[in-house]
């Protein structure tokens, strides 16, 4: 009897930890297949116009190009000025309007964009989320953390809220730890809002984006900036389009 009750609890206890990790994958492959990620990464490259502001002042104003696999981009300002990544180089020209934050500006939105289509990246982990904020039947809703070693900021957390009626992402809240420890980043948490989604070629894209504070239990709190994202178009690139001038900078 005794060896029959073990047996029951040890594949009990199988199941609910194959049943968790299931959960899991299902909740990146649910978005994933909703954002039509395979049809994403049969294009070269994408590229559009971005327009941010935060405050009630411009912060940026560029079109970015990006290949779809993320590996390469560029920024390119109204003044001509570049910020080139590719894998985890930047390189930008002497002219960038704001120095100070070219490798955050050369990763960060990026990101955001593309932020859909990497949910099942090497070193993402998603872990249980309990959502108790007021409209939260409206979302299924997971927390992304980081293996140690990943990216430029491991230690980055989001909370991914799908809407439960198309899979599409809607918000995301997270920290920023790029510039200070974890500690820091999770006393002032924000988030991004992803709105007017249109279809460019059979992939939905989010044309706004709203920033939030953001604090667990109550969701978003307080509206603090947004982007604005046009001209939309998939794109073929060459050889040029991520060469860095001879004079560009490194960081």
């Amino acid at each position: 009897m005794k060896k029959l009750l073990a047996t029951v609890l040890i594949s009990t206890l199988a199941f609910i930890g194959c049943k968790s990790t299931n959960e899991k994958e299902d909740f990146a492959e649910k978005i994933e297949l909703a954002h039509q990620k395979q049809q994403f990464l049969s294009n070269e490259a994408i590229q559009f116009n971005i327009k941010l502001e935060f405050g009630g002042k411009e912060k940026l104003n560029a079109k970015m190009t990006v290949l779809t696999n993320s590996s390469k981009g560029v920024l390119e300002f109204k003044n001509g000025a570049k910020i080139i990544f590719n894998q985890n180089k930047v390189f930008y020209s002497s002219n960038i309007p704001n120095e100070e934050s070219v490798r955050f500006d050369a990763f960060t939105w990026e990101y955001f964009f593309l932020f859909p289509f990497k949910l099942s990246d090497p070193g993402t982990k998603w872990n249980p989320y309990e959502n108790n904020e007021s409209d939260n039947k409206n979302y299924i809703t997971q927390k992304l953390t980081f293996e140690s070693g990943t990216g430029d900021a491991p230690d980055d957390w989001y909370v991914v809220y799908a809407n439960k009626s198309n899979n599409l992402i809607e918000k995301a809240a997270y920290i920023v730890t790029v510039k200070g420890n974890k500690e820091q980043a999770e006393q002032n948490p924000h988030a991004i809002q992803y709105l007017d989604y249109k279809d460019i070629n059979g992939v939905p894209i989010a044309t706004k984006w709203l920033f939030w504070e953001w604090k667990e239990g109550q969701g978003l709190t307080k509206e603090i900036g947004n982007a604005a994202l046009s001209d939309i178009q998939f794109i073929s690139v060459d050889k040029n389009t991520f060469t860095p001038g001879a004079d560009f900078k490194t960081k």
